[in-house]
C-alpha cells in the first residue's frame, strides 16, 4: 500500500506554501522589486532575464503546490460551516492572485523583458502590493484551517 495522503497533511503542506509564498512577495516588494530600478539600462535586460527565470524556480511550485491544496481543501470542507468558509475563501484568494499575476505583473514584466524602463518598473511596484495584501491575507487563513483540523482531530479522540 502506498503513502496515504490525508485532509490534514494537505491543510499543513497549503499552510506552509502559502506562508513561503508570503515571505516571497514580501522580500520581492521590499527589497528585488525596487532594486530593479538600480540595476542600471545597460545590464538590466540579462539581469532582468536572469531574475525571471530564478524566481520561477522557487514561486512556481509554490503557486501549483498552494492553488492545488486549496482547490482540495474547497472540495472536502463541507457544505456549510466555518471550514467551508474557510475553505473557499482561501481558493478564491489565490484564484484572484493567479489572476492579478497573469494580467498584471506577467505583461510587465513582458515589456522589462525588453529593457529597462522606469514607469514599468514603478507601475510594478505599486501594483505588487495587491499580492502582497493578499497573500498576507491568506497565511492567518490557512493556518486556521490548520489549527480547526487539529481541534477537530483532537475532539473526535
Amino acid at each position: 500500500m502506498g503513502p496515504v495522503v490525508t485532509v490534514p497533511m494537505i491543510r499543513l503542506l497549503h499552510a506552509i506554501a502559502t506562508t513561503a509564498m508570503a515571505g516571497v512577495i514580501w522580500t520581492v516588494q521590499l527589497v528585488i522589486y525596487p532594486l530593479f530600478a538600480e540595476v542600471g539600462e545597460e545590464v538590466f535586460a540579462s539581469y532582468h532575464a536572469d531574475y525571471s527565470e530564478r524566481i520561477t524556480w522557487i514561486v512556481g511550485p509554490l503557486m501549483i503546490v498552494e492553488l492545488g491544496s486549496a482547490a482540495a481543501l474547497a472540495i472536502v470542507a463541507g457544505k456549510s460551516g466555518e471550514g467551508r468558509l474557510f475553505a473557499v475563501t482561501g481558493l478564491l484568494l489565490v484564484v484572484a492572485l493567479w489572476l492579478v499575476t497573469a494580467f498584471v505583473q506577467v505583461p510587465q514584466h513582458g515589456r522589462l523583458g525588453a529593457g529597462f524602463d522606469e514607469a514599468t518598473i514603478a507601475a510594478l511596484v505599486a501594483g505588487n502590493w495587491i499580492r502582497t495584501l493578499l497573500w498576507s491575507l491568506r497565511v492567518p487563513l490557512a493556518w486556521r484551517m490548520v489549527s480547526e483540523g487539529w481541534q477537530r482531530e483532537k475532539n473526535r479522540s
